[in-house]
């Protein structure tokens, strides 16, 4: 019987993005780059992956993204070490070896003494790697490779005295310890690209460029969660940094109002701006603990994550989605009753600047962020018709990073759109685009090598450098096969080239949405296809 192949499909969790959507993807991104740009913002295109300290430092360690979900590998050369390694991870006792009667005798010693040698040469060589550089000189590594000898002489000289079950669970420990041994940087895929932007901020040196450092950004991000509707584990995100050296509010107003007017450009209807101030490290830090003290209060009518929150991170608590916790949150102490007064007079400012520009907000104080290096403003933004995960981009301030990250003082402020969710908003609402269209489907009569078929070519060039979307059959058609073909591609136009064509000069061009018919020449054809009245035919219907 003959074994069928099984088929490849994409991994759980990611999904191709096929045509026609990848012309609204396609929209999307261009829409980013021509808004971007009129705001003095540039495009910067980071690493897919990073060393992972970056990401603990800059999301935080005990964070789900970098604890649970990020995709993390360790980079590293071919080696001896790494056959070794490899040796011992798979290494199996032999299944019998025969020796004289004692606990176990000398065959216990032939059964597990080679696994002992293995080590024994993988910790000879993990020094050797360690002392040279070939392996991270981590105090990590120094002290595995240490343990790891003095284990080795222990499960030697014990063998005979301990049972087989014992030696084999010697053998596990072993094996764990190997593999605990680093052997290169460990990278991993970028959770998000904020701490990308600043790395290359202060490794390029660009606080040294005049004004502020207005960046974007767009492409995959990943991150091993749950797959549901708009959120997958290779998802993307379009986002946008300001790094200087000035927290204006002004700065923050302007950065959303060249958000709000992207999506106003892509014609997102009824999407809905929040925003917050978080305050800064020293406010922030008193509220923290007032809310740290009431959150004890009501600890017992609180679920298991926001118990745990309460020691590790309060402000996470606010951000909880429970039904029954809805009502004990809404009782506790806002940030904005506890503000300095610097911080109060910034996001005072931000308000009147967001008014001064037409900016229509919401005030949210549950939109907090965690981590310390975030201050003041945060903002978030949700379109209609995604249900209760209703957010498409979120930002704000966070103006201790790039020095947590080794940078000088610097301030910033950003934001990240899930492209995903927006793409998704955007044909919840009616803008998806439709099939992408042909203006000109050449239906060329007569054989491959006839002056036809060369016209016909020839035509569809000059067409295509005029910037119009032409298909040329590659191969003899009948006229009423190729019309057919032409109206289910969706084309707007069917231009007819026979003998009579070519004899005559002049070429039928047929609209295909209510036949009409005209005879044109060549350079009459241009310049129809070019013409004002044709042009806003084909925007309207494209917009169909």
């Amino acid at each position: 019987m003959k074994q069928q192949r099984s088929q490849f499909r994409a991994i759980r969790g990611v999904r191709d993005i096929l045509p026609p959507q990848s012309a609204l993807w396609n929209r999307v991104e261009q829409t980013a780059h021509d808004v971007f740009a009129t705001y003095n913002f540039q495009e910067i295109r980071l690493p897919i992956f990073e060393q992972t300290e970056l990401f603990a430092r800059s999301v935080g360690a005990d964070t789900d993204i970098v604890s649970k979900e990020m995709y993390t590998f360790e980079d590293y050369d071919t080696s001896e070490l790494l056959e070794y390694r490899n040796a011992i991870l798979t290494w199996q006792e032999l299944p019998e070896v025969s020796g004289p009667a004692g606990p176990l005798g000398v065959g216990a010693v032939a059964m597990f003494q080679p696994f002992g040698e293995l080590v024994y040469k993988f910790c000879l060589l993990g020094r050797e790697a360690f002392d040279t550089g070939q392996i991270p000189r981590t105090p990590e590594n120094d002290s595995l490779l240490k343990g790891l000898i003095g284990e080795r002489e222990i499960f030697l000289v014990s063998i005979q005295s301990r049972t087989i079950e014992e030696n084999r669970q010697m053998v596990g420990n072993l094996k764990d310890r190997v593999r605990q041994l680093r052997f290169g940087d460990s990278l991993s895929l970028r959770p998000e690209a904020t701490a990308s932007v600043v790395r290359a901020y202060i490794e390029h040196s660009m606080h040294t460029l005049p004004g502020d450092v207005k960046l974007y950004y767009m492409g995959p991000m990943f991150r091993r969660e749950r797959p549901q509707k708009g959120r997958y584990r290779q998802f993307y995100q379009i986002g946008a940094e300001v790094l200087g050296q000035s927290d204006s509010p002004a700065i923050d107003a302007e950065v959303i109002e060249m958000l709000m007017a992207y999506l106003d450009r892509l014609g997102l209807k009824g999407a809905t701006l929040y925003v917050n101030s978080i305050g800064c490290k020293e406010c922030r830090a008193a509220y923290v603990a007032k809310l740290r003290e009431e959150l004890l209060k009501v600890k017992d009518q609180l679920g298991a994550d926001s118990q745990r929150r309460i020691e590790t991170n309060p402000l996470r608590v606010l951000d909880s989605k429970l039904e029954h916790e809805q009502a004990i949150i809404e009782r506790l102490p806002r940030i904005s009753d506890h503000l300095c007064a610097a911080c109060r007079e910034h996001f005072a400012e931000l308000q009147a600047q967001l008014k001064l520009r037409s900016i229509e907000y919401k005030i949210n104080w549950r939109l907090v962020r965690g981590l310390d290096y975030y201050t003041r403003t945060t903002f978030e933004i949700t379109a209609p018709g995604l249900g209760a995960q209703n957010a498409i981009c979120g930002g704000g301030r966070y103006d201790g990073l790039v020095e947590l990250l080794g940078g000088p003082p610097t301030k910033g402020i950003g934001f990240a759109i899930g492209t995903d969710r927006l793409v998704l908003a955007l044909q919840e609402a009616g803008k998806g685009e439709g099939a992408s269209h042909i203006d000109v489907f050449v239906a060329w009569l007569g054989r491959a090598e006839s002056p036809v078929y060369a016209a016909a070519v020839k035509l569809a060039r000059q067409l295509r450098e005029e910037g119009f979307v032409v298909e040329l059959p590659p191969e003899e058609m009948k006229l009423k096969k190729s019309l057919g073909l032409a109206d289910k591609l969706g084309a707007r136009y069917a231009l007819i080239i026979g003998d009579d064509e070519i004899a005559s000069g002049s070429f039928v061009l047929k609209r295909l949405a209510d036949s009409e018919q005209r005879k044109l020449s060549e350079s009459e054809l241009l310049n129809y296809l070019k013409s004002d009245e044709n042009r806003k035919v084909a925007a309207a219907q494209r917009q169909s």
